[in-house]
């Protein structure tokens, strides 16, 4: 069986949730240890999507079709 790739949405809005539920401080400590474990595993993958949507977005295709870090087109200015 195939695995589904969550959108960042979805794990951001299910993080969300989880925070809320964990805020709320009504539900039993088991249930709490649980949601904060996939809160915690939810906001690592987050993490990572945004530090992997950053490295994308830091690079600058050049009229020659070669790529440039951002950070170094911007030292050149």
């Amino acid at each position: 069986m195939e695995k589904k790739e969550v959108k960042f949405e979805e794990k951001l809005a299910n993080l969300e949730e989880l925070v809320k539920k964990l805020e709320n401080g009504d539900i039993p400590l088991d249930e709490a240890i649980t949601n904060y474990t996939k809160a915690m595993e939810l906001a690592k993958s987050c993490d990572e999507d945004l530090k992997t949507a950053e490295k994308a977005l830091s690079k600058i295709v050049n009229d020659d079709d070669t790529i440039t870090n951002f950070d170094e087109f911007s030292e050149e200015k």
